[in-house]
């Protein structure tokens, strides 16, 4: 097995990352793809290389709370990616995002689950993510617990990292099994 590393992040790294994963996912009879996307753009990519091979693509984008200030999904792109088999899922945030954002909003402190977080972080932003999207598609049911994944995210737009991992649902989030580092930035 091969790790692609990245001399910096950003989504010029997404056709390698996808294609990585796509061969990795090949090789160990993956049946599942988890994608973070916030426009769309990401996860039609993902689609569109994944065509063909039995592969499930799930697509999970920022949640709505989070549109106005970042970006929202455009329909269009949405809708072609389903249309080519994709699941798109727009949900809580399970790391970042969710009712303990709100808590440090308004009274300070840190959340115990953005210390998991910001641990995370120190792989990248896109081990982060792979992480948080892996753990929402399966609270969702669009992934199963039972069986490894590969989950794609990256640092602000595009894919630059790719995990194989055993997810988990967020009420059993330290059952979630990081097994290889298909991509990342340096």
């Amino acid at each position: 097995m091969k790790v692609l590393w990245f001399e910096g992040p950003g989504p010029e790294n997404t056709e390698a990352t996808l294609r990585a994963a796509r061969e990795r996912a090949g090789e160990l009879g993956i049946r599942y793809l988890v994608v973070a996307t916030s426009t769309g753009r990401t996860g039609l990519k993902a689609t569109e290389i994944f065509r063909g091979t039995g592969i499930s693509v799930v697509c999970v984008t920022l949640h709505a709370g989070l549109w106005k200030k970042y970006c929202s999904p455009d329909p269009e792109v949405v809708r072609k990616a389903e249309g080519m088999g994709a699941k798109f899922l727009t949900a809580t945030h399970s790391l970042m995002g969710n009712v303990e954002a709100a808590i440090k909003e308004r009274f300070g402190g840190l959340p115990p689950v953005e210390l998991i977080a910001h641990t995370l972080y120190l792989f990248s932003q896109g081990t982060k993510v792979a992480v948080e999207v892996a753990v929402m598609a399966a609270d969702a049911g669009l992934i199963p617990v039972d069986e490894d994944v590969i989950s794609v995210a990256g640092t602000d737009s595009g894919a630059d990292t790719a995990l194989v991992l055993k997810p988990a649902y967020s009420t059993d989030f330290f059952g979630l099994k990081v097994r290889e580092v298909l991509a990342m930035p340096r």
